[in-house]
């Protein structure tokens, strides 16, 4: 009786029979069938009249308890999915939110429980981003694509499935292009650049499609291609950061920095602290040592963890030159139009000098388009000029660049502008010149030198970075003042020689053994392993001296006292060299004696102390295998100068910059003067972050102290402050008393007039 009361409930209640069928499906195949049926009259009813439907919460509870159930019997729903499909299809524009919603989720969970592939699954929800109307409806569907492939990825990429989900955006992209292009492309380009933040896709078919974005007849897809390129990589990078537990948020730095450190984090550490201990110690020292305490844990604990090959989209392109000319002559030429605004001219500028850059490409039109931009009235102008240093490479004519300079030159480096204009002048200049020297002719570099005298230390440090430059590149062009005493002697030491070297179009550095290992040496040379090397190297020299000698007594067994010479040759036959060639004796005299001159014929020449350094170091190269220990040491001594720098304050930060960007704000240089209101909140706002403020009377409490006159006075007895003026009041004053304080307070009073 109580299983017949239940079964006459299961048609009403869905969520019972939906648990009851999990169960046993066998026993409840006809109930099922009587909600499948139930459903498909239903569905029969919303297809006939989509917009008098009404019983949309029925037909929900219909379609989720199918969907949950449907793999109990496979051959009676295996119509459903292509029926939730066509109803989606169809109908997704005039069915009501909640049905939308619903008909998407129970796709997934069929996806989830194999019912239909995913490939199936975006074959249906992806052409409806770009037909629904509903806002609410395209961001489902939008996450659901990137949840459904990021599962997918999750263990090991699916190409499968990434392939054909990348061959549907090629096909948006392109039936979205043409005469009367529309901005449906928009949605191709936001899902890959999602993917590959996510680090979903990082293929080069990836940064194909994108490609293809920025070369889009819309405009807002356009932008989206390049503004990919620009900035999806420092994205990806700071989202494995997090993910990694790395942020660069000042609480993960605080925790990191209580982290145990490891062997080799510890004396750099302890360096640290023994240096600020001697030195005079001060608030911004202190927290210059935390921050490069928690630089160093940061890396430690990043360079612990397995990485990931990850190469930037801009690296992956197929055909770097054939896209920089499509987006230079489709964007930024004449025959464009002016459909972009400055901004966006702008940003397309600095993707085309990035790739130029980058793969060293000849884009030789976009140097003359970049002359009508370079003056200081131009807003903007220092992206401008950053885009032209980018630009830069040791492969460009020094005849399409040297307009550019000369321009620069001619605009912004004179004594006519403010010191702003010719440090930003001359730092431009300097960041060309840096990629390619040949660009400035020999004149016209004597003459920005020349500002090195400037007042202003923002113009004297560029134009003094200038000649550091060239000091090491091509003193030649430098005036005779300016070359420095090093680069004059090796200029005297290689025209000497006849090895004079000058700078050659075309013509690339090489750069020969490993950085760093002259401070391996020197380490080496601190710890005292070289002696024992040398110990070792004398030890071999001994036995190998043992060798020469001839054992007389084997010899005589074996030959019976007869030894084989040569009439040709010498022999001495002494106690101390017997049987040893005197040519060989001699030879080695002569290598000895030699080597007793060379460190007076290197003494006498103008580089000695570089020269034998780079002797040491090819020593070194030549006649040691360094093990692991030995690199592992040499990474460890190449941190602890990185640190050094980082805490004497130096060029850290051009160093970690990238070499194929240039940031606009650099090229100011330091500035002085008065600053704004702007920067000095912001300065005070900097040295508060370590103090703390608020009231101090809870902390005041909390730490034992005496008591003051008026705390006692409130815990005495009433009756021993009954007689106190204070209690009394002014109605027990005498008259004399109220005179005396009424005197008091008009002079108060005048004195206060005479101050004001």
């Amino acid at each position: 009786m109580p299983k017949r009361r239940r079964a006459a409930l299961l048609p009403n209640n869905i969520a019972l029979l939906q648990n009851l069928v999990r169960r046993d499906p066998g026993s409840y195949k006809e109930e099922f069938l009587v909600q499948y049926r139930h459903y498909a009259t239903q569905k029969e009813i919303l297809v006939t009249n989509p917009s008098g439907f009404h019983d949309t919460d029925a037909f929900l509870d219909q379609i989720g308890f199918i969907a949950q159930v449907c793999t109990c019997y496979p051959s009676d729903t295996k119509a459903f999915p292509e029926d939730l499909a066509e109803l989606l299809s169809k109908h997704h524009t005039v069915l009501p939110v909640e049905l939308r919603e619903k008909i998407v989720q129970s796709l997934m969970l069929l996806r989830n429980r194999g019912v239909i592939t995913s490939e199936r699954l975006i074959q249906i929800i992806f052409p409806l981003l770009t037909t629904t109307n509903s806002k609410t409806f395209r961001k489902d569907i939008y996450t659901t694509l990137v949840r459904l492939l990021k599962h997918a990825n999750r263990n090991a990429k699916a190409p499968k499935l990434n392939r054909s989900v990348q061959t549907l955006l090629f096909t948006l992209l392109e039936s979205s292009d043409g005469v009367a292009a529309a901005p449906d492309g928009l949605w191709a380009a936001k899902l890959t650049r999602e993917l590959w933040r996510r680090s979903i896709w990082d293929d080069p078919r990836t940064a194909e499609i994108m490609k293809q974005a920025a070369l889009h007849g819309n405009t807002k897809v356009v932008i989206a291609g390049v503004s990919f390129f620009l900035g999806v990589d420092r994205e990806r990078e700071k989202a494995t950061r997090k993910k990694r537990g790395l942020d660069d948020d000042d609480d993960s730095s605080d925790d990191s920095a209580s982290s145990d450190d490891g062997e080799g984090g510890k004396p750099q550490i302890a360096g640290i602290k023994h240096r600020m201990g001697i030195n005079k110690k001060s608030g911004k020292r202190a927290r210059k040592l935390e921050a490069a305490m928690r630089a160093l844990k940061k890396k430690e604990k990043g360079a612990g963890l397995p990485t990931q090959l990850n190469f930037a989209a801009i690296h992956l392109l197929h055909d770097p030159q054939g896209f920089a000319d499509r987006l230079f002559s489709q964007t930024l030429s004449r025959s464009s139009g002016n459909k972009f605004t400055l901004e966006q001219r702008i940003q397309i500028l600095n993707l085309v000098s990035r790739l130029i850059g980058v793969h060293k490409l000849s884009v030789l039109g976009f140097y003359s388009y970049l002359l009508k931009y370079l003056t200081p009235k131009q807003r903007n102008v220092t992206q401008f000029m950053a885009a032209a240093a980018q630009s830069s490479h040791d492969l460009v004519p020094p005849d399409a660049l040297s307009p550019v300079i000369r321009k620069i030159a001619d605009e912004f480096v004179s004594d006519g502008v403010a010191a702003e204009v010719a440090a930003a002048g001359l730092n431009t200049i300097r960041e060309i010149l840096t990629r390619n020297p040949l660009a400035i002719e020999a004149d016209l570099l004597q003459d920005l030198t020349e500002y090195k005298g400037s007042k202003s230390k923002s113009v004297m440090m560029a134009a003094r970075s200038l000649i550091g430059l060239y000091r090491g590149v091509a003193p030649e062009m430098l005036a005779r003042k300016d070359r420095g005493k090093i680069a004059s002697m090796e200029m005297n030491a290689a025209a000497a020689a006849g090895q004079a070297k000058k700078l050659q179009y075309g013509v690339e550095n090489v750069v020969e053994g490993i950085p760093g290992l002259e401070l391996l040496e020197r380490w080496r040379k601190e710890q005292g392993l070289d002696n024992d090397d040398e110990d070792a190297a004398a030890k071999e020299a001994k036995d190998d001296d043992d060798a020469w000698n001839i054992d007389m007594s084997d010899s005589e067994e074996s030959d019976n006292g007869w030894i084989d010479v040569e009439s040709d040759k010498e022999y001495d036959v002494s106690d101390d060299g017997a049987g040893r060639p005197e040519d060989d004796e001699s030879d080695e005299d002569d290598d000895s004696d030699d080597s007793d001159k060379e460190p007076d014929a290197e003494e006498q020449l103008p580089d000695a102390k570089r020269a034998k350094t780079e002797n040491v170091v090819q020593n070194l190269m030549a006649t040691k295998i360094l093990a692991p220990a030995d690199f592992q040491k040499l990474d460890e001594l190449r941190t602890k100068a990185g640190l050094d720098k980082i805490l004497h304050g130096g060029q850290s930060a051009a160093a970690g910059r990238h070499q194929d960007s240039v940031d606009a704000i650099s090229l100011l240089g330091s500035k002085t003067g008065k600053a704004d209101k702007e920067e000095r909140m912001a300065a005070v706002m900097e040295g508060r972050q370590d103090r703390q403020f608020g009231s101090k009377k809870g902390k005041k409490d909390s730490q034992p102290h005496s008591t003051t006159n008026k705390e006692k006075a409130r815990k005495k007895n009433f009756i021993m402050m009954i007689h106190k003026r204070d209690v009394q009041g002014k109605n027990k004053k005498s008259l004399r008393d109220k005179q005396k304080s009424l005197r008091a307070h008009i002079d108060k009073q005048k004195k206060s007039k005479r101050k004001h």
